[in-house]
C-alpha cells in the first residue's frame, strides 16, 4: 500500500493515540509559522522576554536567588553565577572581619599590650565598597619597608617552660631590641638594614652608637647655627645683609659691586656712594664696605688689644662675643679719625653700623689700591716711600697719641704716589701696658722691609724705635733692649694705675655717627 494513502486514510478527528500515529517519517514536516512585524523582531523587550523564558526554564533554582536581598545595584549584571558567588562572598567577609574587630576591641580594651588578627582578615583588595572604619587590604599585610617589631617579654620577664625558658635578659633577645631601637636615631645617622640582616648588638655597642649619634647630632646643629649665624669666607650672614640692605635703602649706598678683599677678622666690599642726607657729609663716589666678621675664631687671642685700652676696659667682657666684635669695629673708627685729623692718609669714615664700617675707596674704577709688597717701585719711590713712613709713624705716635701694632707692608697701600695706612683697628695708645712692644715689633717690621727693598739710609729696629718714640734706650743687644721697654712698661703701668685713667680724647676726634639699632 502506497504510505501516502495511508496517511491520507486516517480520520482528522480520530482519538488520541501514540504520538507515532500522528507523524509520518516519510511524509513532509508540518511546520507552524508564527505571524509577527520587522517592529516585533528589532524589539529588544521582545529578546529580553525571550532570553528570561529560556534561562526560567534551564535554571528553575536562579529566579529565587535573585529575588534575595543582595542583589542591590542597578548596574550590576546579576545573570551570571560568578558575579553572585562573588557579591556573596564579599558580604560575608565584611561581617565576618567586623566580628574580628569587635573581638579584638573586647580583648584589648585599653591594655597597651594589644593583641591583632590581622592575618585572619579576609578582606579582599578589589573590594572598593568597604566603608572608612574598615581597615584598608594594604594594612593587614607585611610591609617589606617597615621595621618588624620585636618581641615583647611578659611581665613576669621569662617567656617558655622548663629548659626553653627565656629570660628578658637574653642576649639574642636583646640584641635585636637593641637594633630594633638604632631606627630612633637621627635621620642623617645611616644605621643601615640592621633587622633584615638579623643583627645582633650588645648594650655595650648600643650605648657607644647611641651617644656618638647624640653626639653628630649636637654638633650638626652648632655648625647649622655657626653657618647661619656668622660671617662665612666671602659671604655675610642674613643679619649683616639685612644692614646693608637698610644702607642701600636708605640712599647711603647707592649698589654693592662685589667682593674685593678677605682677611683674618674682615671681609671689605666695593660700593657706589649715593647721597647723605646731611647736608654737611659728603660721601665718595666709590666705598669700602668693612664687615667683621661675627666668629671668633680669630678674636681669640687678639683680646690683649682691646681688653688694656682705657677707653674700651669698662665695656669690654668675654662673654659676650658680639659685642667684643662691635668695639672691635667702634675702635677703628675713632683711630681713622684720630688719623685723618692729623693728616695722615687713611680711608675716611662714612658710617658705621654695629659690625659694618663704611669708609672711602683707596683705589679707582673697582680696582683696590695695591699694597706695598706687591707694587713695584723704583729706588727714588721706595726711598720717598720710607721717608714718608717714618714720618706717619712719628706723627701717629706723638699727635694721634696711637701705635699702629700691626704695621708691616701688608697694611700699606701704594696709592697717587704715596703711602696710604689701613687696619687700623688694633691699634693703641703708648700707655698700653704692651704698647712699646707693638712699638717695637711695628719698627722691625719697617726696617726689615725697606732694607730688603734697597734703602740704604733705612735704620734698624732699634734706631726706629728712639725716632719714633723720642725716648732714648741705649743698649747693645736686642734682649737688652726688650728689657728695658719691658721696665719702662711696667712703670708706665704702675703711674696709671696710681693716678688713674687718662682722660678720654674722643671729643676732639670729630667722630662720625654711630648707628646701633
Amino acid at each position: 500500500m502506497d504510505p501516502v494513502g495511508v496517511a491520507a486514510a486516517v480520520p482528522p478527528d480520530a482519538g488520541p493515540g501514540p504520538a507515532w500515529q500522528g507523524k509520518c517519517p516519510w511524509g513532509a514536516p508540518s511546520t507552524t509559522s508564527i505571524s509577527c512585524s520587522l517592529a516585533d523582531v528589532m524589539s529588544e523587550q521582545l529578546a529580553k522576554e525571550l532570553q528570561l523564558e529560556e534561562e526560567n526554564a534551564a535554571f528553575p533554582e536562579v529566579v529565587a536567588v535573585a529575588e534575595g536581598p543582595f542583589i542591590t545595584g542597578e548596574n550590576v549584571d546579576t545573570s551570571s553565577d560568578l558575579m553572585l558567588a562573588q557579591m556573596l562572598q564579599m558580604e560575608f567577609d565584611r561581617e565576618y572581619d567586623a566580628q574580628l574587630r569587635r573581638e579584638e576591641k573586647k580583648i584589648n580594651g585599653d591594655s597597651k599590650v594589644s593583641i591583632s588578627f590581622e592575618n585572619y582578615r579576609k578582606v579582599h583588595p578589589y573590594d572598593s565598597d568597604s566603608s572608612e572604619d574598615e581597615v584598608d587590604w594594604q594594612d593587614t599585610r607585611h610591609d617589606p619597608y617597615r621595621a618588624d617589631k620585636p618581641t615583647t617579654t611578659p611581665r613576669r620577664g621569662f617567656v617558655g617552660k622548663g629548659k626553653d625558658i627565656t629570660t628578658k635578659h637574653d642576649e639574642v633577645v636583646c640584641g635585636r631590641k637593641n637594633t630594633a631601637r638604632m631606627e630612633n636615631f637621627a635621620p642623617e645617622f645611616q644605621v643601615g638594614d640592621g633587622i633584615g640582616m638579623d643583627l645582633k648588638l650588645s648594650n655595650q655597642v648600643f650605648n657607644a652608637l647611641k651617644q656618638h649619634a647624640y653626639s653628630e647630632e649636637r654638633r650638626s646643629a652648632r655648625l647649622h647655627e655657626k653657618k647661619e649665624h656668622s660671617t662665612a669666607e666671602k659671604a655675610v650672614d642674613p643679619k649683616t645683609r639685612l644692614l646693608l640692605y637698610k644702607m642701600v635703602n636708605a640712599g647711603t649706598l647707592e649698589t654693592i659691586t662685589g667682593c674685593i678683599s678677605t682677611g683674618k677678622e674682615s671681609v671689605v666690599f666695593h660700593a657706589y656712594g649715593g647721597k647723605s642726607a646731611a647736608e654737611d657729609k659728603v660721601i665718595p663716589p666709590e666705598c669700602a664696605i668693612k664687615v667683621f666678621k661675627t666668629t671668633l675664631n680669630e678674636f681669640k687671642n687678639r683680646d690683649k688689644y682691646i681688653k688694656d685700652d682705657y677707653r674700651f676696659k669698662d665695656r669690654f667682657s668675654k662673654l659676650n662675643p658680639r659685642k667684643i666684635i662691635r668695639m672691635w669695629a667702634e675702635k677703628e673708627m675713632h683711630n681713622l679719625a684720630r688719623m685723618q685729623n692729623a693728616g695722615i692718609p687713611c680711608p675716611e669714615v662714612v658710617i658705621l653700623k654695629k659690625h659694618v664700617l663704611v669708609m672711602s675707596f683707596i683705589g679707582q674704577d673697582q680696582v683696590p689700591a695695591p699694597k706695598l709688597k706687591d707694587v713695584t717701585l723704583s729706588s727714588e719711590d721706595m726711598k720717598k716711600a720710607y721717608h714718608q713712613v717714618l714720618n706717619m709713624m712719628q706723627q701717629l705716635y706723638k699727635e694721634c697719641n696711637l701705635v699702629h701694632a700691626d704695621l708691616s707692608e701688608y697694611n700699606m697701600l701704594w696709592h697717587d704716589g704715596k703711602v696710604w695706612l689701613i687696619d687700623v683697628s688694633q691699634s693703641v695708645e703708648p700707655t698700653h701696658p704692651h704698647g712699646l712692644e707693638f712699638l717695637f715689633r711695628d719698627c722691625r717690621n719697617v726696617s726689615q722691609f725697606f732694607q730688603k727693598g734697597g734703602v740704604a739710609e733705612a735704620l734698624n729696629e732699634r734706631e726706629l724705635f728712639n725716632a719714633v718714640s723720642g725716648l732714648n734706650i741705649t743698649a747693645d743687644n736686642e734682649v737688652d733692649f726688650l728689657e728695658e721697654i719691658e721696665t719702662l712698661e711696667k712703670m708706665n703701668e704702675d703711674h696709671v694705675q696710681n693716678q688713674g685713667k687718662k682722660l678720654s680724647m674722643f671729643s676732639s676726634d670729630g667722630d662720625p655717627p654711630i648707628y646701633d639699632e
